[in-house]
């Protein structure tokens, strides 16, 4: 999946591009990728990497002999994390130095999941990272409901693109969004995350034709996905351009956000929320609103609200 390529000079930095079961994948400014050792000094807790190392780390190496040894870890400008799976308390870095996230969503097979969407966005909202919605399948659209789906989403402050990545149509437009900052001889950084099923392993082989990508496919049975990836992997199909692709997720829990400053990541909910008429207003059915007002009028989305609700009281009680 990595080539490795004719000899080179031995870099004394590189990126991480992917973690190997407590080894790493680098990859040099060069183009080139190698192998390399973290020793135990660097480690997280039981001698594990945890989040001591993760995909987009910019590492200082050294070398003995043949092989390359993480000597630093440079420090991280952001990181896109999650609370790790089964535990209550932990976080799990997915991912570091990001310029922005693709959230890859189909709008049927599997259906639309406002819930996953949402809590991707208020991770990038906390973490300070701009986010794209890529809405996919839309070739199964019989209902008319791109459009205002992604006009809700605009509403909200999130640029939508529509895609059918199998036919290519969008491709390009997505491609233009990941492609170089303006800032010469800066790439961007992407990540790619969304359910499995939804096309995100398809939309990322026609950004990146030289490269294989194993794809998924939707049960028939159950309508859901199956995974296609184990863990991030860092790509550089260009000079100036990095895909992070991620493995498709059932579920997708919180790192870091309480129920009570969950408004402050929903930006078209962010200006409303002290025009209540009482300052302890839960938006539900308390008489003087200013959220459901927004609603009512049309300034904010119906599917948005109903999952800062949902998400809200999942928070309060202790679910994320």
């Amino acid at each position: 999946m990595l080539g490795t390529g004719p000899a080179v000079a031995r870099p004394t930095v590189a990126t991480v591009c992917r973690i190997d079961f407590g080894s790493v994948r680098l990859l040099a400014d060069d183009g080139h990728d190698f192998e390399g050792s973290v020793p135990a000094k660097l480690r997280g807790v039981k001698k594990s990497l945890g989040n001591a190392v993760v995909t987009g780390d910019r590492v200082a190496l050294q070398w003995d002999h043949e092989r390359a040894l993480v000597e630093r870890v440079e420090s991280r400008r952001n990181v896109f994390s999650r609370r790790a799976a089964g535990e209550r308390d932990a976080e799990q870095v997915v991912t570091a130095n990001l310029d922005q996230v693709v959230i890859v969503a189909a709008l049927q097979r599997p259906d639309f999941s406002p819930g996953l969407v949402d809590r991707v966005l208020v991770q990038c909202e906390r973490a300070g990272i701009p986010a794209l919605l890529v809405l996919n399948k839309t070739d199964l659209d019989s209902r008319s409901e791109t459009e205002s789906l992604l006009a809700e989403y605009t509403r909200a402050g999130v640029r939508g693109l529509a895609t059918c990545a199998v036919s290519g149509l969008g491709v390009d437009a997505v491609r233009e969004a990941c492609g170089p900052i303006l800032r010469m001889g800066t790439p961007r950084r992407t990540l790619f995350v969304g359910h499995s099923g939804v096309g995100k392993s398809t939309l990322l082989a026609k950004l990146m034709p030289a490269v294989t990508i194993s794809q998924g496919e939707v049960n028939e049975v159950t309508g859901k996905g199956r995974h296609t990836t184990s863990a991030a992997v860092l790509y550089r199909p260009a000079p100036e351009t990095e895909l992070v692709d991620t493995p498709g997720v059932r579920a997708f829990a919180l790192w870091g956000v309480e129920a009570g400053e969950l408004v402050e990541y929903y930006p078209e909910l962010r200006p409303l929320a002290g025009g209540c008429r009482f300052s302890d207003c839960r938006h539900d059915r308390e008489p003087g609103c200013a959220l459901r007002a927004a609603v009512e009028r049309g300034e904010v989305g119906e599917r948005r609200f109903a999952s800062y609700c949902k998400l809200r009281d999942e928070l309060a009680e202790g679910f994320h």
